[in-house]
């Protein structure tokens, strides 16, 4: 028997005589659509621990609980994996997700995806919910992955992704030595319109891309940069490398030479977030993966 998710929270005066529909979507951002399928599919709203009416009013130092309904597992198999699990909680996973491998399932790799991996680790623990993944990244960029455990949790922080309000580190190997050593790239980005894969900077019908980076270090013929977006364009890492002159080693899709490393060396070294609930800062960090580490001393070595 699966567990339910639940949440609690304690009435305080500023929340008081409001609706516990009101309470949720003003204070807790719930959405009309969660509210919906919460009606729909079983869901509870408890005052006190009674059964109550979602037009019901709350009066100080009542406990609200909501007990949500289980989630539809939907198309995802559960597909058995090792996963490299950095943390977890009842509402979160960090995971270390490895190159070559995509974070959800596609039509052409429909059981091996990051997804298939974690929906059979919830099965195997009884976690009545399917996958929600909030930062995703590209099959061959490998590191950190923000999951959140339930629908609820994954509207907050798909929205707090939306302000800007998580932030990732990445590290990289771009070809050359980039002048200024650190700097803002501010170039909008579009699909470029002969491909369905490849984005381009685009300065008439691209959407807002900047991007921040610091030199790490020099190497020979090559530059460990340290990265941080202030927007989520899909390849945007890439792209603005590429289009700088400097492109991402091992990323051939935008010019990237591939004889030291045989994919883009790109990695998410560090993810922070504000816990929701907690209201406490979550910071984690993971190394560089053996590919990247390896490439980078060959390139230091040789540099002597």
């Amino acid at each position: 028997m699966t567990a339910s998710i639940q949440k609690s929270w304690m009435i305080d005066q500023t929340s008081a005589k409001l609706t516990i529909k009101e309470f949720l979507q003003e204070k807790q951002g719930f959405s009309r659509r969660l509210l919906t399928a919460m009606k729909k599919e079983g869901g509870k709203f408890l005052i006190n621990t009674v059964d109550s009416y979602i037009t019901e009013k709350l009066k100080l130092n009542d406990q609200l609980t909501v007990i949500f309904p289980e989630e539809a597992i939907g198309s995802i198999e559960a597909t058995e994996m090792d996963l490299s699990i950095e943390y977890e909680d009842e509402d979160h996973l960090v995971l270390n997700k490895p190159a070559g491998q995509a974070c959800l399932p596609s039509m052409n790799d429909r059981h091996y995806s990051l997804a298939n991996g974690i929906q059979a680790y919830y099965q195997s623990s009884g976690h009545p919910a399917t996958v929600h993944i909030v930062t995703r990244l590209d099959r061959d960029t490998s590191g950190l992955v923000l999951v959140a455990k339930n629908r609820y949790v994954h509207a907050l922080l798909s929205e707090a992704q939306k302000k800007n309000e998580i932030q990732r580190m990445y590290e990289a190997i771009i070809s050359g030595e980039i002048n200024p050593p650190a700097g803002t790239i501010n170039a909008p980005i579009a699909r470029k319109k002969t491909s369905i894969i490849e984005r381009e900077v685009n300065w008439i019908e691209g959407k807002e891309a900047v991007t921040d980076y610091q030199t790490l270090s020099v190497l020979k013929g090559a530059s460990l940069l340290r990265i941080q977006l202030k927007t989520g364009r899909t390849h945007q890492i890439r792209v603005h490398f590429s289009y700088s002159g400097h492109p991402l080693l091992g990323d051939t899709l935008y010019g990237g030479e591939a004889d030291v490393i045989s994919r883009q060396a790109l990695h998410c070294a560090e993810i922070e977030w504000l816990h929701p609930f907690q209201n406490k800062r979550m910071k984690f960090n993971c190394g560089l993966p053996l590919d990247i580490a390896a490439c980078k001393e060959k390139l230091a070595v040789n540099q002597q």
